[in-house]
């Protein structure tokens, strides 16, 4: 099997004269930023990370998804003397950052189990060789005897821990091997080393420190708030309808769904290709031809619908995901913005959307109480769970309540999240949510949400009438609101906490706590009035403006359209994702500015030098063909 084959890309063969490492040594990395990156200035932390590592300090970095993590490592690890060594958790992570530096001239290899013989053999010579600028590895393979003896025969420029929350037992993604990693230091004296992640709330920072024996660490954290990304909310309703209404108005863009289960994501996959979606379900019980084929097509820059589990996370690169859309709700705000995050990573605007109900809500809270976790534990993850169904209910700015999450505070509301575009209405919902937790207490607390809305309204059920729920007090006094108005304050009861679900059946009971002063009399609430449909319609209107292509002034829009398809055909003839080539970006601003010689080309963000080399003629010649009678 081929490496195309089998879901790995085909790594460009590098001029002999840029195999040699520390080429590179003697630059500054603002010099290397600009001649090889293509970039006029660092951005956020990345000047003080970069120092930081320059300087021999070790480095914890927070940054979100497409903040430019990357650069914080592999610049010092160019201008300082030795090898780059990066720990990665997934082989579709390394394959792309090794393709996407191959692209800017740097000799990048990645060692992991899907290698051909022969590829190994030839990166075993090039290590010995001293040909390797940055080396890929996972924590598995760095720590086996045979890798670390090699390696440690090598000198280091810099040691980096990609997605380093997968190191704390706190973090969403915990990964074993990765607490080993605080041998490295025995193994590896004095080389600097720097840990990444986009997500780690104060406990799952501290762990990471504390697992990486980095006592005096620099702590780097930049802002966690991305502007491009849309994030909403909405109470499930017709959740297939809800689904299709936000994949149509990114068509022909690569989307991902997320889903709670393995056997959801296949019919949901089913569902949707049904409807004229191409869209594939991933998840960790596919075959690894499966996941491979999968992978394949979704970095081939084809417009996808991925359903998948949280099994496809990490390791994601593709930077042109407009949409990522949950239909169960994440167990944690951790584990929700690192899922966001793989919406928008070319900083162009995207949508993410959350579809909750408060039966969702019931099941974790019943699942996670009867876990055989410790106690101490599961009262993080309660708390980590309580969060994030707040989330799901504020009324105020849905940006600013995720930042705190993170201890961030965001002084004015974001201005793009649903709450925002579409300021929520409250009512007064005492009286509702008395005559629901009535209902639920007089029917015994053991019956589902659906059979008390039916004793509200009056609606007779078999279940109804085998119990004789008719003859409760609490028959038909809910009868002048409609089913969707009830399923709406059962839902906001639960979040608050209200209700609670018991037994394996899920039926709804009252936490007594803080359902009995409300239904005493003593304690007021509000409510929200869910305006679904309001909010898919608003949401669809502003995002139908928001796609790449239509952001860019008309006359612009067939030259970006020429650029992305001669693009496309790079990638294949090279078999590599087309995002490692040029981002949308680059190509967007390529189509606006309108180049005509290398020298403005090369001005271009993104554009560095090895890309101007290799590609420069060909782009001119895409844009002097978009002009009829011009000479290309």
């Amino acid at each position: 099997m081929t490496q195309s084959q089998a879901g790995l890309v085909s790594l460009p063969v590098l001029p002999e004269n840029e195999k040699g490492r520390d080429r590179f040594v003697g630059s500054t990395p603002q010099e290397v930023l600009q001649s090889v990156f293509g970039y006029p200035d660092f951005r956020s932390l990345q000047a003080q990370a970069v120092t930081g590592i320059m300087d021999g300090q070790d480095t914890l970095v927070l940054m979100p998804t497409g903040g430019g993590k990357s650069i914080c490592y592999q610049i010092p690890a160019l201008c300082r003397a030795g090898m780059g060594l990066v720990v990665s958790p997934l082989i579709a992570l390394m394959d792309d950052q090794v393709a996407g530096l191959r692209q800017l001239g740097i000799n990048a290899a990645a060692l992991h189990s899907e290698l051909e013989n022969e590829e190994a053999s030839k990166i075993r010579a090039d290590l010995a060789a001293g040909r390797i600028d940055l080396l890929y590895v996972s924590p598995e393979r760095l720590l086996s005897p045979g890798t670390l003896d090699r390696l440690t025969r090598q000198p280091i420029s810099v040691i980096a821990i990609d997605e380093a929350h997968c190191i704390s037992a706190w973090g969403h993604e915990f990964r074993p091997e990765y607490r080993e990693l605080a041998a490295l230091p025995r193994h590896f004296p004095g080389v600097p080393r720097i840990a990444l992640t986009a997500t780690a709330d104060q406990r799952t920072r501290d762990d990471i420190l504390t697992a990486l024996d980095m006592p005096h660490a620099r702590v780097l954290i930049s802002s966690f708030h991305r502007p491009n990304l849309n994030i909403a909310a909405l109470p499930k309703a017709s959740e297939l309808r809800q689904l299709t209404t936000v994949l149509e108005r990114h068509k022909e863009e690569a989307c991902i769904v997320y889903c709670g289960s393995r056997a959801r994501t296949e019919r949901i996959a089913a569902s949707l290709r049904e409807r004229g979606w191409t869209a594939l379900a991933f998840h960790a019980g596919l075959s690894p031809i499966e996941k491979r084929a999968a992978l394949l097509r979704f970095r081939s820059g084809e417009p996808i619908v991925i359903v998948a589990t949280v099994a496809f996370g990490m390791g994601i690169d593709r930077p042109d995901v407009r949409a990522v859309i949950h239909l169960d709700m994440p167990a944690s705000p951790e584990a929700y913005y690192q899922q966001i995050g793989r919406a928008g990573r070319d900083g162009l605007p995207s949508d993410t959307v959350l579809l909750y109900g408060g039966e969702d809500m019931a099941r974790a809270r019943y699942w996670l109480e009867q876990s055989n976790a410790p106690d101490s534990e599961k009262r993080i993850m309660r708390s980590r769970l309580e969060a994030m169904i707040a989330l799901t209910e504020t009324t105020g700015c849905r940006t600013q309540a995720l930042l705190h999450c993170f201890g961030e505070t965001l002084s004015e509301p974001c201005g793009h999240c649903d709450n925002c575009r579409h300021p929520v209405i409250t009512f007064d919902g005492t009286e509702s949510a008395r005559k629901f937790l009535s209902a639920v207490y007089r029917t015994g607390q053991h019956y589902g949400a659906l059979h008390i809305i039916a004793v509200l309204r009056g609606k007779r059920t078999d279940a109804v009438e085998r119990n004789r729920h008719d003859t409760l007090s609490v028959w038909e006094i809910g009868k002048d609101k409609p089913e969707p108005f009830w399923r709406s304050v059962v839902r906001q009861l639960i979040a608050r906490g209200a209700l609670k679900s018991e037994g394996q059946y899920g039926g709804l009971a009252l936490n007594n706590e803080i359902a009995r002063p409300i239904l005493r009399g003593e304690e007021s609430i509000q409510l929200r009035a869910d305006a679904t449909a309001e909010l898919e319609k608003g949401n669809t209107s502003r995002s139908r403006q928001s796609s790449p292509a239509t952001e860019l002034p008309e006359d612009k829009q067939a030259l970006f359209a020429a650029l992305r398809k001669w693009r496309l055909d790079e990638a294949r003839e090279q078999e590599i994702p087309p995002y490692v080539i040029f981002h949308d970006a680059a190509l967007k601003d390529i189509a606006v500015q309108e180049p005509s010689t290398l020298e403005a080309l090369g001005e271009i963000k993104g554009v560095g030098r090895s890309k101007l080399e290799r590609y420069g003629k060909n782009v001119l010649a895409v844009i002097a063909a978009s002009h009829p009678g011009q000479d290309a």
